[in-house]
């Protein structure tokens, strides 16, 4: 947007009722939604709840065409024409928008909540800081703003179009009048002071931009800024042209009464104090305040506040002490405000503004010396922020008031009781909308327990003893957690919570039950972290039956981390029924899915496992049947003997099993366990005449094996084979007896 000059007139005629209500609702509405942006996340409810007002007041709905506003000081025109009762948020927000320097605002419909909140983030920044990054219109044009265009105030051009020609000491003017810089009065400088001072409008313009250049100091800063003009003025003017100095005078006593009550209270103390430098100039300029002036500034003050202010009666008061022509000024203003209000209720609001101008005083109970400091009390805030004599522990208790997390904890409380309390269904079920954004918010920053507290509400309205009339909108609200990013924030924080906060994190899942179920296997599927797979099958395992749903997404993933982790939860869950789903797992060409599911079926270690697992060896490849039995070598002792034991009792030794029968008599003769004596001893015996060769091998194996156990029991079992009647028999058990010691037996 082109940095523009905007001329800053006087509004022709006030605007309508409802025009001036639109300006007012939309200043209110801005007000609160910048307060809600410096205060809170970008996620937070409260900033959306804001932003939609703005958003649907400048929709189509509403704005038929591009909506100018004007910003004065402290005020705001709506197509150049000023509002009929201002607001206080009105002023407010001109203070705001003219303290960014900005003359004019063109809004087009459209603009959504994140264009807005980008907007007012602009704002809420600190004037200093966003002219040193280039200004408000360039930043707001570099962040590609399109529903707001800015046109900001270039106070040479402005000067240029009042006058006829550029004043390049204007800027130089203002700035030397602010605290910390030399006022250097050459005679440029004075002749161009002169000039504007004899222009009542040129002179009120530079006071009014004197004064808002030195607001970020408080009010004495900007007294002494404004002390600082006048004085540099009358010198000017006793230099170059001292014929004009009744008219400067006057002149200035026209420019201050358009400044507010707070800055004339402080304009008025400053010529009431006898050690002020600049109280004797302030107090000449006062007395030639006339009664039209000061007629004039009551009334601006009362449309600007909306009523009297006790500043504005202060000031009224010390401005005209004498009752009766307090009386006839409080009618003239009467008459002027009448004049351009349109309010119905005018004639009450009139009484009320004065009885404060007529009869406040505090006089009987505060001295003068006290008032003066008590009118001064408004500085204390931004005095307060420069000094630094509280301890540090003291500010790092205030500061924890404020800290994100206090804050979070209020929400927390405040969204817990409201639910509470509430008994009307439909309010009840507008509750959870920002309940389901806080517990994502509060999972996303790993506040487990916080999250926790808001999902039992929800849920207990779900379980038997909830209340019906809720049940629809905890329901609503659950599914909307789990289709929403709640797994996702779950799983950043993951495999850093503490115990205690897994199992708070098991609650809520639980609690949830089932609509969990799905999200969760879909995250397990795609997950490569170690300690996060295993977190997130434990949270599967603790959801019980509900959880058991999750195989059949996870055994068809192409990931073979999700495919292991289904055996895995197969093995935990346990049964008959997880059979089918295990044979189809055995026939994974990853070995790791492959041994995960022969651990599932021996743990299950049912004859119907053994014998789904000897089907599986009789119909695979003999690649696969090697992978499964390299993946049963890997199995615990006490798993793998009954399967082994199983085979050789079931496998036929002959054709294609021969390699798996043989493999099971050499694995249990590996395992040392006696509980293998038995079906090796039978496998010893086992033999044809036909077939010399195998069963010389298959004898030769099981003789082996059994002196590998080496226990009293397997050399019984060998030496009473050794005298058997077989001579194939005798001949392994003796080659095994030689081998393991010549005959003698293990103690």
């Amino acid at each position: 947007m082109d940095r523009r000059v905007i001329a800053l007139g006087d509004s022709p005629d006030p605007l309508a009722a409802e025009d001036t209500a639109r300006l007012n609702e939309f200043a209110r509405a801005c007000k609160a939604a910048i307060r809600a942006v410096a205060l809170y996340p970008p996620a937070h409810p409260a900033i959306a709840a804001t932003l939609a007002r703005i958003v649907e007041l400048t929709s189509s709905k509403y704005l038929a065409e591009v909506l100018k506003i004007t910003i004065l000081p402290d005020s705001l025109l709506l197509g150049g024409r000023a509002p009929g009762r201002i607001d206080a948020a009105v002023s407010e927000l001109a203070a705001l928008l003219h303290g960014h320097s900005i003359g004019a605002l063109s809004i087009r419909s459209g603009g959504e909540i994140e264009d807005w909140r980008q907007f007012l983030m602009l704002l809420g920044r600190a004037p200093e800081a966003v002219r040193a990054d280039g200004g408000v219109s360039h930043l707001w044009t570099t962040s590609a703003g399109r529903h707001v265009e800015i046109h900001e105030i270039d106070y040479a051009e402005v000067l240029r179009e009042r006058a006829g020609s550029r004043e390049a000491a204007w800027e130089q003017i203002v700035a030397s009048c602010l605290p910390g810089v030399g006022f250097e009065l050459n005679e440029e400088i004075a002749r161009s002071l002169v000039e504007i001072a004899s222009d009542r409008d040129r002179l009120a313009a530079l006071l009014a931009e004197v004064d808002d250049r030195a607001a970020a100091g408080g009010l004495p800063e900007r007294r002494t800024a404004l002390v600082r003009l006048l004085s540099a003025i009358l010198e000017a003017v006793a230099r170059t042209d001292h014929d004009k100095l009744e008219l400067v005078l006057r002149n200035m006593a026209v420019a201050v009464g358009r400044l507010s009550p707070d800055m004339m209270t402080e304009l008025i103390a400053e010529s009431q104090d006898a050690h002020a430098e600049g109280g004797r100039i302030v107090g000449e300029v006062l007395r030639r305040m006339t009664d039209a002036t000061i007629t004039s500034f009551v009334a601006q003050s009362v449309a600007r506040d909306g009523t009297a202010t006790e500043r504005l009666a202060e000031a009224f008061q010390a401005l005209v002490p004498e009752p009766d022509r307090q009386k006839h000024l409080i009618g003239l203003t009467r008459d002027e405000a009448a004049a351009t209000s349109q309010d119905p209720g005018f004639d009450r609001l009139w009484e009320s503004v004065a009885d404060i101008l007529t009869s406040y005083s505090d006089s009987s109970f505060v001295s003068d010396p006290y008032g003066r400091e008590l009118s001064r009390a408004r500085t204390q805030a931004i005095e307060v922020d420069r000094v630094s004599d509280d301890p540090p522990e003291r500010m790092a208790a205030w500061l924890g008031t404020v800290a994100a997390s206090a804050v979070r904890a209020l929400d927390l409380t405040l969204l817990l009781d409201l639910i509470r309390i509430e008994d009307d269904p439909e309010k009840w079920r507008e509750m959870t909308v920002p309940i389901v954004a806080q517990i994502e918010d509060l999972l996303m920053l790993g506040d487990i327990e916080g999250a926790e507290q808001l999902v039992t509400v929800i849920v207990r309205e779900i379980a038997p003893s909830g209340m019906a009339s809720r049940k629809p909108a905890a329901f609503a609200a659950i599914e909307q957690l789990a289709g929403g990013k709640m797994v996702q924030h779950i799983l950043s924080h993951l495999p850093a919570l503490e115990e205690n906060q897994f199992e708070r994190l098991k609650a809520i899942c639980l609690g949830m039950s089932g609509v969990l179920v799905r999200p969760l296997a879909e995250a397990l599927t795609l997950e490569e972290h170690g300690r996060t797979r295993e977190r997130l099958a434990a949270l599967l395992l603790a959801l019980g039956p509900a959880g058991r749903q999750a195989v059949e997404w996870l055994k068809m993933s192409t990931n073979p981390a999700a495919r292991r982790t289904a055996a895995q939860l197969l093995r935990e869950f346990g049964g008959t029924d997880a059979l089918p789903d295990l044979t189809i797992l055995l026939d994974d060409t990853e070995p790791r899915v492959q041994r995960e599911a022969v651990r599932a079926i021996l743990n299950i270690g049912t004859d119907r496992a053994y014998e789904l697992l000897q089907q599986t060896l009789t119909t695979g490849t003999p690649k696969s049947r090697e992978a499964i039995m390299q993946a049963v070598a890997l199995v615990r002792a006490d798993r793998a003997i009954p399967l082994f034991t199983y085979i050789l009792s079931h496998t036929d030794h002959r054709g294609q099993l021969r390699p798996v029968y043989l493999r099971a008599i050499e694995s249990l003769g590996t395992l040392h366990d006696p509980d293998a004596v038995p079906p090796l001893r039978t496998a010893l015996y086992k033999g044809e005449w036909w077939a010399p060769r195998r069963t010389a091998v298959i004898r030769s194996a099981a003789a082996g094996a059994l002196a590998r156990i080496g226990t009293p029991t397997a050399l019984d079992a060998l030496t009473q084979a050794a005298a058997a009647r077989s001579r194939g028999v005798r001949a392994a058990a003796r080659t095994a007896l030689e081998r393991n010691g010549r005959g003698e037996r293990k103690s």
